[in-house]
């Protein structure tokens, strides 16, 4: 594990405002952006939402934004009044949101839906279903999914636009709606890079100092990641096996079961942590670990895990899907795995750690983090959306 000041990081929550003051906030400018979501929330919201606000308020000029959420829809006449562009993020169908809309286009407002998963295209329910390892036989969870998933796209064929965080995903949405798309991808926010340029300097200046053990991390996140998680199993047991330095941390929502659960006394269990916190974590391991299932939806998933793990100076093996291969050049700031090359690739970067190769390629890492995620390099990306730029098609 690397060494470095291991504190918990102080965490105030950004969000707490009142509807007032949102709609000042989004009257001061000259071209004026509101964004709508269900819900604050610290997974969509913050990277579809918070984010985007955040970048807009400090990088462009004359742009004002704020956002709104269900409990505001009984006031929303008022927002669209102000706006001249209304964005809703992953927003599920309902008749006020189809009376929010109409009154939006009436008024000439661009309608833009923003949406960072395959999750509107009803005719992928079984893929996701079987991917996020929901029980088939459940009637009630077709139900539920067939709803959400066909909600989601109703609204989104409502839009003038669509925003997406890669190609793949707006290919996937060109082919569904045939709008117009723009891609703005996920990205580190403030905070984030404020905590991870504390650690990644600790890291450099202490010639990243570590203990005696090498940790692989896996951050689950929510509970669906069964499936991907158990891409690790077989090779974490012969890992094990191997090396006995070689110890798993896993953060979020995950069990761990079967021949694997006989070694968790060299597992470190963490539960879900606040956004700023899991940085800390990411970054006292050496390896970051991202498994995922190779199909249409996982290849519409952004790059998050490795871009929050590069930027504080942790090395990633993922997963060959088309965002990591697009991201991760092999050996060079990371590594790429096929399903059967978990073992070798882990015991690849092993070796490399107490040896000035691991710090070069965490270096590249964190400069192309830095280049490509960084909040205040998307300023630019964004501009060109509001201008009806960057388009795909």
């Amino acid at each position: 594990m690397f060494i470095f000041n291991q504190e918990s990081f102080l965490y105030q929550d950004p969000w707490i405002s009142t509807f007032s003051d949102r709609l000042k906030s989004l009257s001061m400018g000259t071209t004026k952006i509101a964004y709508f979501y269900n819900r604050v929330d610290n997974s969509t919201f913050r990277y579809r939402v918070y984010n985007m606000i955040n970048v807009i308020q400090q990088k462009l000029e004359n742009i004002s934004t704020s956002f709104f959420t269900d409990i505001d829809l009984h006031l929303m006449d008022q927002v669209i009044d102000q706006s001249d562009i209304l964005i809703l993020c992953r927003v599920k169908y309902s008749n006020h949101i189809n009376t929010l809309i109409t009154r939006a286009k009436n008024k000439g407002v661009r309608v833009i839906f923003d949406v960072d998963d395959l999750v509107f295209n009803a005719d992928h329910t079984h893929l996701i279903l079987n991917t996020l390892d929901q029980d088939l036989n459940y009637s009630e969870a077709w139900d539920s999914w067939f709803a959400y998933i066909g909600r989601i796209g109703a609204t989104l064929k409502l839009c003038d636009e669509a925003i997406a965080t890669n190609d793949f995903l707006a290919e996937q949405i060109r082919l569904f709606a045939g709008i117009k798309t723009h891609i703005i991808p996920n990205f580190v926010n403030e905070e984030q890079m404020t905590i991870s340029k504390r650690i990644y300097d600790q890291k450099i200046n202490n010639g990243f100092k570590r203990d005696r053990y090498v940790y692989l991390g896996y951050f689950s996140g929510t509970p669906s990641h069964n499936r991907d998680f158990a891409i690790l199993n077989n090779s974490l047991i012969k890992l094990f096996k191997i090396r006995d330095d070689i110890r798993v941390v896993i953060v979020g929502y995950m069990e761990v079961k079967g021949d694997l659960a006989k070694y968790k006394d060299r597992i470190i269990f963490h539960p879900f942590q606040d956004y700023v916190n899991l940085q800390r974590l990411i970054a006292s391991v050496e390896i970051n670990l991202v498994p995922l299932q190779n199909n249409i939806f996982t290849n519409c998933k952004s790059e998050l895990k490795y871009f929050e793990a590069a930027i504080c100076g942790t090395l990633s093996i993922a997963s060959k899907t088309y965002t990591y291969t697009n991201a991760i050049k092999n050996r060079v700031n990371g590594y790429l795995a096929g399903d059967i090359e978990w073992v070798n690739k882990i015991l690849e970067l092993c070796n490399l750690i107490d040896n000035s190769a691991y710090s070069t390629m965490a270096e590249q890492a964190h400069l192309h983090a830095i280049n490509g995620y960084a909040w205040y390099n998307q300023g630019e990306k964004i501009l060109k959306m509001i201008k009806g730029g960057n388009e795909l098609f």
